[in-house]
């Protein structure tokens, strides 16, 4: 397999909460590329521990938790580590994002203001266009369909979208239930609708996840069903290799992602990005 040798713009959804057997048995379009192999899909093993924050900034820096510091979901400060943001910014690329407000926390300012930071349009911040939600059952849809609008008025080189709805499906009624796999399979749907597109605007497109949920409605532990997330990459040349039968480690999705949008990679990313057919 070549290494990431072209350069490309990057919408990476991060899907709050999918575990990996929820999205290999419930994505079909997805599943549809890999069969095809217009796509790749790896099995990553997460970080520890299993949660939101911690995993947001662990993605987004490379970087273990004892490192980056932000060990808990408690921990509620702008990120001291070089991350995916903060480089495409310093490089003259353009950021977006639609998500969770944890995330504009990390790479905007500390403590949000729900209504000042609602809509961020500054192009001195990491992440220059953001849109932040509050309320853990935000609708996917609206999440998805405003990600898009950012795409067509803003071409961002990197987007992160962030859908809470496995999360918050997960935490309320169990991963063991219709509505956890349901929620899967409706997130599948709705990027069938907006893929095309960013493939043809030029995106790599990943579909990735911070932590699983159990059956006890929680996550924050060390098992597979809370560890195993998966990571779908959609280059728009449609080459793919299938699924990868080896697991990878998510410190090396921020060096991925970096070496996609042509960044060098600080000395603090210290695993290897991906290889995969480009």
């Amino acid at each position: 397999m070549d290494t990431l040798s072209l350069t490309s713009k990057v919408v990476f959804v991060l899907s709050d909460g999918l575990r990996y057997d929820a999205a290999i048995e419930g994505m079909g379009f997805l599943m549809h590329l890999v069969e095809q192999k217009y796509a790749t899909l790896y099995k990553v093993i997460g970080e520890l521990p299993t949660l939101s924050r911690p995993m947001y900034e662990t993605i987004h820096t490379g970087v273990p938790v004892i490192e980056h510091g932000v060990v808990s979901n408690a921990t509620s400060r702008l990120s001291k580590m070089p991350n995916i943001f903060q480089l495409a910014v310093q490089a003259g690329k353009t950021t977006a994002a639609v998500a969770y407000y944890w995330f504009a926390e990390l790479y905007h300012r500390a403590p949000h203001d729900k209504i000042e930071d609602r809509e961020i349009d500054d192009l001195s911040s990491p992440i220059q266009h953001g849109r932040f939600y509050t309320q853990d059952d935000y609708p996917d849809v609206e999440c998805f369909a405003t990600a898009a609008m950012l795409v067509r008025r803003y071409h961002p080189d990197y987007l992160l979208v962030h859908p809470s709805g496995m999360d918050w499906i997960g935490e309320t009624l169990g991963s063991d239930t219709p509505e956890y796999r349901r929620m899967a399979t409706r997130q599948d749907s709705l990027l069938a609708n907006f893929i095309p597109e960013w493939l043809e605007r030029g995106y790599t497109v990943l579909v990735g996840s911070d932590h699983g949920i159990n059956a006890n409605r929680s996550h924050g532990g060390t098992t597979a069903d809370v560890r195993e997330v998966p990571l779908f990459i959609v280059h728009p040349k449609r080459s793919g290799v299938g699924v990868v039968p080896s697991t990878i480690s998510m410190l090396q999705i921020a060096p991925t992602i970096c070496t996609l949008l042509g960044l060098a990679l600080p000395d603090t990313m210290k695993m290897p990005p991906l290889l995969f057919k480009g």
